[in-house]
């Protein structure tokens, strides 16, 4: 290290010296074994970043995951998943070193901005290689020491690779004195959405049985949605006669008041789980199963993802019907996906509707097969477009590991 380097960091470390205070959630036991450190700076982010780590497990099954998440982040509001998920402690020197000494990781990648100088610089010194992804110009600078020059570029510096989104960040970087060859543009992560595979004969049989008709699916669709998607597709009936509707409800117990209703309507209604049958004059499926969903994808080349026209409702996943080739319309209320729906409707591969109205028009529109064709394009350019930068930053941290291990 550069005496420059050495005093800067110095000062800053006596200045933000201290350690946070004691956490209120249990101490988690370092697994035996390699360690992968990923600390995630926003919370949109953690859905793509989970997605990548299970697909590196799937090359190297031995790697344990360690998620962190900003200090003052609440972690009720994150998901809880397959790995351990904690707060990275406060921007102090003591916290960063006690961190560090208690999970030991192989290698670190963070992911986004929110860096923080004392937990980065101490695991270079330590050997642990770095990878920043998402790269933002955005430090956490102790209070007291802002006054320091080079801590930014100190503290990029300290990465071994640095892949930014965009052209204009990756000139800022370098133009901090960043090594021109650590830093260059590449797309963020994707979620890679892997569906599983349905029983060829059922698919058949189930095609067969529809016999050519056109179909649509109204996907985890909550009670308050019930009366706009019979509205929509009674609408729809008149432009298409023969359309048939399944609709998959979000609680299991409203499948059968449900039917009644669907009785009481004069809509000629099945119940898929418990007769399995589809009769010539059926104008609505009901279904109440998830797992039933890869079915209802694949032969729907429309899906309305529900949960998402009532205000409290936040949406459901789209990327697993994207994924089977179906266009997807949604409602306005899709906030838990946000970042997700923004993409897909950028891209042409799903419509918002607000309306009973607007889902009925949009339903016969998109059942156009030219129409669908084109959405079913889009949306698949959209789950594949991150597989290569996944599958590249694998490599990188494979590379890491081995050499490491090899040392």
């Amino acid at each position: 290290m550069s005496r420059p380097r050495s005093l800067s960091l110095a000062a800053y470390r006596v200045l933000s010296w201290g350690v946070s205070n004691p956490s209120s959630q249990p101490e988690i036991q370092r697994p035996e074994g390699e360690l992968l450190w990923v600390h995630i700076n926003a919370q949109d982010r953690q859905r793509a970043v989970v997605d990548f780590c299970h697909r590196l497990q799937q090359v190297r099954p031995t790697l344990h995951v360690l998620l962190t998440v900003p200090a003052e982040a609440d972690l009720s509001l994150w998901e809880q998943g397959d790995y351990p998920l904690v707060n990275l402690p406060s921007e102090q020197a003591g916290a960063a070193r006690a961190f560090l000494d208690h999970w030991h990781p192989e290698i670190g990648l963070w992911v986004g901005g929110g860096l923080m100088p004392n937990v980065i610089t101490r695991a270079e010194e330590r050997g642990i290689p770095l990878i920043l992804i998402e790269a933002r110009v955005d430090i956490k600078i102790a209070r007291g020491a802002r006054w320091l020059p080079d801590i930014t570029r100190f503290t990029l510096d300290c990465f071994k690779t640095i892949l930014t989104t965009n052209s204009e960040t990756t000139r800022t970087i370098r133009r901090l004195g960043i090594t021109s060859g650590k830093v260059t543009d590449s797309p963020p992560l994707y979620v890679s959405p892997n569906p599983q595979p349905w029983p060829e004969d059922e698919l058949i049989e189930t095609n067969h049985a529809l016999a050519g008709r056109p179909v649509w699916l109204a996907a985890c669709v909550r009670d308050k949605e019930f009366i706009s998607i019979l509205s929509a597709h009674r609408q729809a009936l008149r432009m298409l006669p023969r359309l048939t509707l399944v609709l998959n409800v979000a609680d299991t117990a409203e499948a059968e008041p449900l039917q009644n209703r669907l009785e009481t309507m004069d809509l000629r209604c099945t119940n898929w789980d418990t007769s399995g049958q589809i009769e010539d004059n059926t104008q609505v499926i009901l279904s109440a199963h998830s797992e039933d969903l890869g079915l209802w994808h694949r032969v729907s080349p429309v899906t309305f993802m529900g949960s998402s026209l009532e205000r409290d409702a936040g949406g459901r996943d789209p990327l697993v019907a994207v994924a089977l080739g179906s266009s997807v319309i949604h409602g306005p209320f899709v906030h838990r996906h946000q970042q997700m729906y923004d993409q897909l409707d950028r891209a042409g591969a799903a419509r918002m509707v607000r309306s009973a109205t607007e889902l009925g028009d949009a339903v016969v529109e998109l059942l156009s097969p030219d129409r669908a064709a084109d959405m079913a394009l889009a949306g698949w350019q959209i789950v594949s477009e991150g597989a290569p930068q996944a599958d590249h930053l694998i490599d990188m941290v494979q590379d890491c590991l081995d050499q490491r291990s090899a040392g």
